[in-house]
């Protein structure tokens, strides 16, 4: 199921909907002869990515969580095609005060206010769960990890 985590994810991906974007994007459109400026680079997907501290022994509850409920509702997103894809990076030599884990989700784009609405009840109705259920549900894993921060980062691709 969906955590609190990706609820507030997603109203802040709407919230970004209307800043969250590259510098290409922000500039007025112009015709199609005049758009190549020769900048090399142009807008891709955006990519969320969560910060995650694993607590001491809390290692193998948050593998199954991930397995089980996180890969879930990331799958069930994917096939409503509210994303594209989704990883679950290690920092395989994290050093003091970085995450552990990152978790990773890859949008096409980002939903605004109503399509965010939308998707939240679609989610809540698949998972069979409240709000305050989803809420709860990631308290109870605030026992076994912390998350650090998310970033939400837009891909810039090479125009060639």
């Amino acid at each position: 199921m969906m955590s609190s985590l990706k609820i507030a994810a997603i109203a802040a991906s709407i919230a970004l909907a209307g800043c969250a974007t590259s510098a290409m994007a922000q500039e007025p459109a112009t015709p199609a002869a005049a758009q190549d400026d020769g900048y090399p680079l142009t807008s891709g997907d955006f990519w969320e990515v969560t910060g995650i501290d694993i607590k001491p022994g809390g290692g193998l509850y948050y593998a199954n969580h991930l397995a089980d409920k996180w890969r879930a509702s990331q799958e069930f997103a994917k096939s409503k095609g509210w994303i594209k894809d989704y990883k679950v990076l290690s920092n395989y030599h994290n050093r003091s005060g970085e995450p552990d884990l990152y978790l990773i989700t890859v949008m096409e784009s980002l939903p605004n206010g109503p399509e965010g609405e939308a998707q939240g009840e679609e989610f809540r109705a698949w998972a069979e769960a409240s709000t305050a259920q989803l809420v709860s549900e990631n308290l109870d894993r605030a026992e076994f990890r912390e998350i650090m921060g998310t970033s939400l980062m837009q891909e810039l691709n090479f125009k060639d």
